[in-house]
């Protein structure tokens, strides 16, 4: 099983959650479907959901909650 990541589309600040008072969206070692949300990148007051591409589990997250982030950056590597 080989890595993948998940890359940010647009540079703006990373969350983990929808919202501050809901818990994130996933977890390390939680499963993932393709197409499931794995957090929001921010940019100017609008938010973009960062969705994988492929299923697994995910394996770390490689930037923090409200970490800066940057367009192409890793965000998360999923283990399938």
């Amino acid at each position: 099983m080989a890595n993948k990541q998940v890359l940010s589309p647009v540079p703006g600040t990373f969350y983990r959650k929808p919202a501050p008072d809901q818990p994130p969206y996933k977890e390390e070692g939680d499963q993932v479907a393709a197409g499931e949300a794995i957090g929001l990148v921010e940019v100017m007051k609008s938010f973009h959901e960062i969705k994988t591409d492929f299923s697994g589990t995910v394996a770390k997250f490689l930037v923090d909650n409200e970490d800066p982030v940057m367009a192409g950056q890793p965000l998360v590597e999923i283990d399938g």
